[in-house]
Protein backbone atom coordinates (compact mmCIF):
# COMPACT_ATOMS: atom_id res chain seq x y z
CA UNK A 1 0.00 0.00 0.00
CA UNK A 2 1.43 3.37 -1.03
CA UNK A 3 1.72 6.24 1.43
CA UNK A 4 -0.35 9.09 0.04
CA UNK A 5 0.20 12.70 0.95
CA UNK A 6 -2.26 15.53 0.35
CA UNK A 7 -1.26 19.03 -0.72
CA UNK A 8 -3.53 22.03 -1.27
CA UNK A 9 -2.77 24.34 -4.20
CA UNK A 10 -4.22 27.77 -4.95
CA UNK A 11 -3.44 30.81 -7.05
CA UNK A 12 -0.63 30.48 -9.61
CA UNK A 13 0.71 27.34 -7.91
CA UNK A 14 -2.46 25.52 -8.91
CA UNK A 15 -1.79 25.82 -12.65
CA UNK A 16 0.70 22.98 -12.88
CA UNK A 17 -1.77 20.57 -11.29
CA UNK A 18 -4.68 21.32 -13.64
CA UNK A 19 -3.67 18.77 -16.31
CA UNK A 20 -3.78 16.08 -13.62
CA UNK A 21 -7.26 17.21 -12.58
CA UNK A 22 -8.45 16.95 -16.19
CA UNK A 23 -6.90 13.51 -16.66
CA UNK A 24 -8.37 12.17 -13.43
CA UNK A 25 -11.82 13.62 -14.12
CA UNK A 26 -11.96 11.86 -17.49
CA UNK A 27 -10.74 8.56 -16.04
CA UNK A 28 -12.73 8.41 -12.80
CA UNK A 29 -16.00 9.99 -13.91
CA UNK A 30 -16.26 7.49 -16.75
CA UNK A 31 -17.29 4.91 -14.13
CA UNK A 32 -20.50 4.65 -12.14
CA UNK A 33 -22.35 6.76 -11.19
CA UNK A 34 -21.37 9.66 -13.48
CA UNK A 35 -20.79 7.66 -16.67
CA UNK A 36 -19.08 10.74 -18.14
CA UNK A 37 -17.61 10.31 -21.60
CA UNK A 38 -15.20 13.19 -21.23
CA UNK A 39 -13.00 14.93 -23.75
CA UNK A 40 -10.16 17.40 -23.47
CA UNK A 41 -12.04 20.25 -25.17
CA UNK A 42 -14.78 20.31 -22.54
CA UNK A 43 -12.19 19.86 -19.82
CA UNK A 44 -10.21 22.88 -20.97
CA UNK A 45 -13.29 25.10 -20.73
CA UNK A 46 -14.08 23.79 -17.26
CA UNK A 47 -10.51 24.17 -16.03
CA UNK A 48 -10.19 27.73 -17.35
CA UNK A 49 -13.30 28.82 -15.44
CA UNK A 50 -12.18 27.04 -12.28
CA UNK A 51 -8.65 28.43 -12.36
CA UNK A 52 -9.95 31.98 -12.84
CA UNK A 53 -11.87 31.93 -9.53
CA UNK A 54 -9.93 33.90 -6.88
CA UNK A 55 -10.98 31.56 -4.07
CA UNK A 56 -10.29 28.29 -5.91
CA UNK A 57 -8.41 25.55 -4.11
CA UNK A 58 -7.25 22.17 -5.37
CA UNK A 59 -6.34 19.35 -3.01
CA UNK A 60 -4.08 16.80 -4.69
CA UNK A 61 -3.35 13.26 -3.52
CA UNK A 62 0.23 12.38 -4.40
CA UNK A 63 1.99 9.03 -4.57
CA UNK A 64 5.55 10.24 -4.75
CA UNK A 65 5.43 12.84 -7.51
CA UNK A 66 2.40 11.30 -9.25
CA UNK A 67 -1.01 12.91 -8.82
CA UNK A 68 -3.47 10.07 -8.23
CA UNK A 69 -6.43 12.07 -6.96
CA UNK A 70 -7.79 15.62 -6.90
CA UNK A 71 -10.53 17.49 -5.08
CA UNK A 72 -11.62 21.05 -5.89
CA UNK A 73 -13.43 23.87 -4.12
CA UNK A 74 -14.32 27.54 -4.53
CA UNK A 75 -16.88 30.09 -3.36
CA UNK A 76 -20.30 29.27 -4.74
CA UNK A 77 -20.73 32.92 -5.73
CA UNK A 78 -17.89 32.41 -8.23
CA UNK A 79 -19.68 29.49 -9.88
CA UNK A 80 -22.11 29.68 -12.80
CA UNK A 81 -25.87 30.16 -12.66
CA UNK A 82 -26.66 26.46 -12.87
CA UNK A 83 -25.18 26.03 -9.39
CA UNK A 84 -26.17 29.30 -7.76
CA UNK A 85 -29.79 29.40 -9.00
CA UNK A 86 -31.12 26.60 -6.73
CA UNK A 87 -29.76 28.40 -3.68
CA UNK A 88 -31.16 31.77 -4.71
CA UNK A 89 -34.55 30.16 -5.33
CA UNK A 90 -34.50 28.78 -1.78
CA UNK A 91 -33.49 32.14 -0.32
CA UNK A 92 -29.88 31.16 0.44
CA UNK A 93 -27.29 33.80 -0.48
CA UNK A 94 -24.56 32.08 -2.55
CA UNK A 95 -22.04 34.37 -0.85
CA UNK A 96 -22.59 32.33 2.33
CA UNK A 97 -21.69 29.03 0.66
CA UNK A 98 -18.37 27.43 -0.26
CA UNK A 99 -18.82 24.88 -3.01
CA UNK A 100 -16.97 21.57 -2.95
CA UNK A 101 -16.56 20.31 -6.51
CA UNK A 102 -15.34 16.92 -7.61
CA UNK A 103 -13.32 14.40 -5.67
CA UNK A 104 -11.64 11.97 -8.05
CA UNK A 105 -9.26 9.24 -6.96
CA UNK A 106 -7.88 6.29 -8.90
CA UNK A 107 -9.50 3.03 -7.70
CA UNK A 108 -6.29 1.40 -6.49
CA UNK A 109 -5.74 4.23 -4.00
CA UNK A 110 -9.16 4.13 -2.35
CA UNK A 111 -9.54 3.04 1.25
CA UNK A 112 -6.35 4.83 2.37
CA UNK A 113 -8.02 7.90 3.89
CA UNK A 114 -7.81 10.27 0.92
CA UNK A 115 -11.59 10.79 0.83
CA UNK A 116 -11.66 11.92 4.46
CA UNK A 117 -8.59 14.06 3.83
CA UNK A 118 -10.15 15.72 0.80
CA UNK A 119 -13.09 16.96 2.88
CA UNK A 120 -10.90 18.14 5.76
CA UNK A 121 -8.49 19.99 3.46
CA UNK A 122 -11.30 21.71 1.56
CA UNK A 123 -12.94 22.84 4.78
CA UNK A 124 -9.60 24.23 5.94
CA UNK A 125 -9.17 26.07 2.63
CA UNK A 126 -12.72 27.47 2.80
CA UNK A 127 -12.09 28.86 6.27
CA UNK A 128 -8.73 30.25 5.22
CA UNK A 129 -9.98 32.23 2.21
CA UNK A 130 -13.60 33.04 3.12
CA UNK A 131 -16.10 33.69 5.88
CA UNK A 132 -18.71 31.38 4.35
CA UNK A 133 -21.24 29.86 6.72
CA UNK A 134 -21.82 26.65 4.78
CA UNK A 135 -20.10 24.06 2.65
CA UNK A 136 -22.06 22.36 -0.11
CA UNK A 137 -21.55 19.74 -2.76
CA UNK A 138 -23.83 17.95 -5.20
CA UNK A 139 -24.03 14.36 -6.38
CA UNK A 140 -25.70 12.82 -9.42
CA UNK A 141 -28.95 10.92 -8.95
CA UNK A 142 -29.34 7.51 -10.56
CA UNK A 143 -32.38 5.18 -10.37
CA UNK A 144 -31.91 1.88 -8.57
CA UNK A 145 -32.78 0.01 -11.77
CA UNK A 146 -30.28 1.83 -14.00
CA UNK A 147 -28.89 -0.76 -16.45
CA UNK A 148 -25.27 0.23 -15.78
CA UNK A 149 -25.50 0.11 -11.99
CA UNK A 150 -22.78 -2.32 -10.85
CA UNK A 151 -23.89 -5.27 -8.72
CA UNK A 152 -23.57 -4.35 -5.08
CA UNK A 153 -23.03 -0.64 -5.71
CA UNK A 154 -23.26 1.20 -2.38
CA UNK A 155 -24.21 4.90 -2.23
CA UNK A 156 -21.80 7.21 -0.41
CA UNK A 157 -24.57 8.70 1.75
CA UNK A 158 -23.23 7.19 4.99
CA UNK A 159 -19.72 8.46 4.29
CA UNK A 160 -21.02 11.97 3.59
CA UNK A 161 -23.12 11.96 6.76
CA UNK A 162 -20.04 11.02 8.77
CA UNK A 163 -18.34 14.09 7.33
CA UNK A 164 -21.18 16.15 8.87
CA UNK A 165 -23.23 16.80 5.72
CA UNK A 166 -27.02 16.78 5.50
CA UNK A 167 -28.89 15.88 2.30
CA UNK A 168 -31.16 18.45 0.65
CA UNK A 169 -32.97 16.31 -1.94
CA UNK A 170 -35.20 19.21 -2.93
CA UNK A 171 -32.18 21.42 -3.71
CA UNK A 172 -31.14 20.31 -7.18
CA UNK A 173 -29.22 21.45 -10.23
CA UNK A 174 -29.06 20.04 -13.75
CA UNK A 175 -26.12 19.58 -16.07
CA UNK A 176 -25.74 17.92 -19.45
CA UNK A 177 -22.85 15.72 -20.47
CA UNK A 178 -22.15 12.94 -22.90
CA UNK A 179 -22.37 9.55 -21.24
CA UNK A 180 -20.75 6.26 -22.06
CA UNK A 181 -24.20 4.82 -22.82
CA UNK A 182 -25.55 7.68 -24.99
CA UNK A 183 -24.88 9.06 -28.46
CA UNK A 184 -25.14 12.69 -27.42
CA UNK A 185 -25.35 14.80 -24.30
CA UNK A 186 -28.12 14.10 -21.81
CA UNK A 187 -29.41 16.08 -18.86
CA UNK A 188 -28.56 14.80 -15.40
CA UNK A 189 -30.03 15.83 -12.07
CA UNK A 190 -27.77 16.37 -9.07
CA UNK A 191 -28.87 17.03 -5.50
CA UNK A 192 -27.01 18.98 -2.82
CA UNK A 193 -25.65 18.21 0.61
CA UNK A 194 -24.86 20.99 3.13
CA UNK A 195 -22.76 21.41 6.26
CA UNK A 196 -22.33 24.37 8.59
CA UNK A 197 -18.78 25.75 8.68
CA UNK A 198 -19.40 28.62 11.09
CA UNK A 199 -21.88 27.11 13.50
CA UNK A 200 -24.76 28.90 11.79
CA UNK A 201 -27.92 26.75 11.62
CA UNK A 202 -28.55 25.07 8.29
CA UNK A 203 -31.18 26.84 6.19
Amino acid sequence: MSALRLETFSGPAMARMLPALSRLRIAVFRDWPYLYDGDLANEQTYLADFAAAPSAGLVVALDGDAAVGCSSCLRLAEEDDALTAPFIARGIDPARVFYFGESVLLPQYRGQGAGVGFFAAREAHARRVSDCDFAAFCAVRRPDNHPLRPPGAVPLDAFWRRRGFTPYPELVCRFTWKQVDTEGKVENELSFWLKSLSGAPLP
